[in-house]
């Protein structure tokens, strides 16, 4: 972090009116320098927004074998019907939620899981995917994952809309 003061007082020059400078101290961040004897990698500042760690983490998620989806009973219920929409996109930010600071971030993850798999690794494989996208991609440090599992899809569970035979004809 760069931090600029004002001019000490004897770099002051003395105001018209005779009266001795007041001498005001700021401090002002930033997260690069202006000017043109500066590299170009440090002029002006990076921001990242709360939606791009979203999508990065959620996308890394999903990566992992074994998570079956993501979110809540709710949305992953909205996130269905929006997903069938004719034109609609799946939505790679559901069950993620980040804090984003300058250099730090904080993301908590809503999954559910497969049958059969051991829950405390892919706890494990999803947290070490998510923050090394994260922290590649973004260049923020990751400071926590929190991983927390909603639910287990059983095999025998059938997608809405996709049963195998009518009971009726």
């Amino acid at each position: 972090m760069t931090t600029q003061t004002a001019p000490a007082a004897n770099e002051l020059s003395t105001p018209q009116n005779g009266r001795s400078p007041q001498v005001q101290a700021t401090t002002a961040v930033s997260g690069g320098t202006a000017g043109a004897d500066q590299p170009a990698a440090n002029r002006g500042r990076t921001s990242i927004a709360d939606v791009v760690v979203v999508k990065v983490a959620g996308i890394a998620a999903r990566e992992i074998p074994g998570v079956y989806d993501m979110g809540g009973g709710l949305s992953r219920t909205i996130g269905a019907v929006r997903d069938r929409v004719p034109g609609g996109r799946p939505n790679v930010g559901r069950g993620v939620k980040v804090e984003v600071g300058e250099r730090q971030t904080a993301i908590d993850l809503d999954l559910v899981v497969e049958y059969g798999v051991s829950v405390m690794d892919v706890a494990q494989d999803v947290r070490e995917n998510v923050i090394s996208a994260v922290e590649r991609i973004t260049g923020l440090e990751v400071v926590e994952v929190n991983v927390t599992v909603n639910d287990v899809h059983l095999p025998d569970e059938d997608e809405p809309g996709t049963t195998a035979e009518a009971r009726v004809e």
